[in-house]
Order: C-alpha cells, then sequence, then structure tokens
C-alpha cells in the first residue's frame, strides 16, 4: 500500500513538472512574439492546462480500451479529433478571458493553424506513449498468468508422477514383506522399520527441491537396504562419488527410479549375483551420474518403451529442466547404463 502511494506521488509530481516546464516554454515563446508577460502566461497556462486534461482523458482511454496493435488507423483519427476538440475549446476559453483585447484576439486567429498542429503532435504522442504503455502492460500481464498456468500445470503433473511413484514401490516392497512374514520373520519385520523410514522421509520431501548428491544417496541408501533385505546376497552396489560431486543439487527422490529399474532387469532374469554400479562426478556445470547393471540378453525380457519409472524420470527432468536430453540410456554387450545430466543453476 505504501509503495503504491509512493509511486502515485512520483508520478503526479513527474506529470505537473511536465506540464510546468512546457508553461514555462511557451510563456517565454509568446512573450518573444510580442505578447506581454501576464498575457503569455495566461495564455501558456490556459493552453497547457487543457492539453494536460486531454493527455488525462487519453490515458484513461487507453487504461479502458486498448486497441490491437494493427489499428494504427483508430489511433490516428482519435489523435486528430481529439486535436480539433482541443483547439475549438481553446479558441473558445481564450476568447472569452480576453475578449476586450481586439489586438490579442487578432493573433489568436492566425496562430490557431499552428496551435493546431503542435497539439496534433502532442497528443499523437501522448496517444502512442499511452497505448504502448497499456499495450506492453497487458502483454506483461498476459505472459504472467501463461507462466503461472504452466507452473500450475507442472506442479500437478510432478505431483500426480509423485502419487504413482510412491504406491509402485510400495506394492512391490509389501509384496516382499508378504512373502518373508512365513520363512523370514525377523527379516520381514526388520524390513517393515525400513520401509518406515524410508517412507517417512520421502513424505517430507519435495519432488521439485533441489537437495545435494549427498543427501539423495543416504536416503537411496534406506531403499538399498530394503532391496538387499529382499534380495540378500544376490544384490550388491557400488558407488563412486567424487568429492565435488557430493555438494551438487539435483531434483529429490531422482535416482531411487532409476535403481530400482536397475534391480528389476538386472535381478530378475537371472539367478546369479549382480553388483548395482553408481557412479557421479561433476562436470563443467552439469552434474553426471551414471547408473549400470548388467543384463543376460538371452533371457532378459523383450521391453518396449522406457517403463514407468525412467519415463517418470524423464518427465521430471523435462518439467524443472525444460529439456529432453538429460537421461541418456545405452545397452553395450550385457551392461545397460543410465546416464544423469543435471544442470547446476547456481
Amino acid at each position: 500500500m505504501l509503495r503504491n502511494y509512493i509511486s502515485f506521488r512520483k508520478a503526479v509530481a513527474g506529470y505537473l513538472g511536465w506540464w510546468l516546464f512546457w508553461i514555462f516554454v511557451q510563456t517565454l515563446v509568446l512573450h518573444r512574439l510580442g505578447l506581454s508577460w501576464q498575457i503569455a502566461l495566461t495564455d501558456a497556462a490556459i493552453s497547457n492546462l487543457l492539453l494536460a486534461l486531454v493527455g488525462i482523458a487519453t490515458e484513461n482511454t487507453y487504461r479502458f480500451y486498448n486497441p490491437g496493435a494493427g489499428n494504427r488507423i483508430q489511433r490516428l483519427l482519435y489523435a486528430i479529433t481529439l486535436s480539433f476538440a482541443y483547439i475549438y475549446a481553446l479558441q473558445f476559453v481564450l476568447a472569452k478571458v480576453f475578449e476586450q483585447n481586439l489586438n490579442y484576439l487578432q493573433f489568436l486567429d492566425n496562430s490557431l493553424p499552428l496551435r493546431y498542429m503542435i497539439a496534433l503532435l502532442m497528443i499523437a504522442l501522448m496517444t502512442v506513449t499511452s497505448w504502448l504503455f497499456y499495450f506492453m502492460k497487458e502483454q506483461y500481464e498476459n505472459t504472467q498468468r501463461k507462466e503461472e498456468a504452466e507452473k500450475l500445470v507442472r506442479e500437478a503433473e510432478l505431483s500426480a508422477l509423485r502419487l504413482q511413484l510412491q504406491p509402485h514401490f510400495l506394492f512391490n516392497s509389501l509384496n516382499s514383506i508378504s512373502a518373508l512374514a512365513g520363512s523370514k520373520p525377523e527379516e520381514a519385520r526388520k524390513m517393515i522399520q525400513q520401509l518406515s523410514d524410508f517412507l517417512r522421509g520421502t513424505l517430507k520431501k519435495d519432488e521439485q527441491q533441489l537437495v545435494q548428491l549427498s543427501d539423495e544417496l543416504a536416503h537411496l541408501q534406506l531403499y538399498l537396504e530394503i532391496e538387499k533385505v529382499r534380495f540378500g546376497h544376490r544384490l550388491s552396489t557400488q558407488i563412486n562419488c567424487d568429492e565435488a560431486a557430493l555438494t551438487k543439487l539435483l531434483p529429490s527422490l531422482l535416482l531411487q527410479p532409476l535403481v530400482e529399474n536397475a534391480i528389476k532387469f538386472g535381478l530378475y532374469d537371472t539367478i546369479e549375483n549382480i553388483t548395482i554400479g553408481i557412479t557421479a562426478k561433476a562436470e563443467g556445470k552439469s552434474l553426471h551420474i551414471q547408473i549400470s547393471n548388467p543384463f543376460d540378453a538371452s533371457t532378459s525380457r523383450p521391453k518396449t518403451g522406457l517403463g514407468f519409472g525412467l519415463n517418470s524420470v524423464q518427465r521430471r527432468l523435462q518439467l524443472i529442466y525444460s529439456r529432453q536430453d538429460l537421461l541418456q540410456l545405452e545397452q553395450k554387450e550385457n551392461t545397460f547404463t543410465a546416464t544423469l545430466i543435471i544442470p547446476q543453476l547456481a
């Protein structure tokens, strides 16, 4: 409220200063043309007062009705018509004020064409300025509304991805707990506790929040502990990260779907032990993370598309960074590698 009041006062002061300046200039010009200081000042004051009122009317007209960029003829006709109205009003007022001064009335009649041209230029300038100001304001407001709408859509889609991802992981974990409950109750209880810790940490995180890689790896470790209870000695992980990479930022909860995908297609189609490799390094203004898993091409089930986990990661990266090349997949010999490229915005 205070800021708006100060801005309004500055605008009023600027407007008054502008017209006082022109009263001063016109007074000097009229005095040089032979009018007395009193008559010159009165003429200048009345002329610029009427022109200021025209400016206020023009500004209010374009505030409530702003024709499109293509309506140049309409703006020109508006300026011409308003200039005629201004000259008629000016002649009427000055003739009334100086009706006893025949010399001045003759001077007024002779100067009307010049006054009209000056008024036309001034009113045209005010018309263009008012139109441009409110046109740019409208464009800015439209852009702001569009960006706000796009932001709300992104937030809604990210929330939807999160709601889909959590049940996806939860169902898998509950199935494993159910399988362990009869044969290995101690491991089932341990897994329930680990699942509780993992979900508690997940609920505290925001899908759009950027976290340090070290924090993301700590949360990922809770997930890996759950999976190691499921698969026992068959699953092992090897994590190698540069010291500089640990402080880099990435969207929270981004690695778990990729690791889950690696476990799914590395373990489900084989009875051998496997190692999931996770490497991270800082390269220039980006954080590069690779998640790799071995697979048996002869037993691996054919896949189409990216799968839910990879799709969710790719979509999140696109929504947050507006890029589609931040998740790269490579299948080489018996190793499948997913590479994340996370821009560092700071």
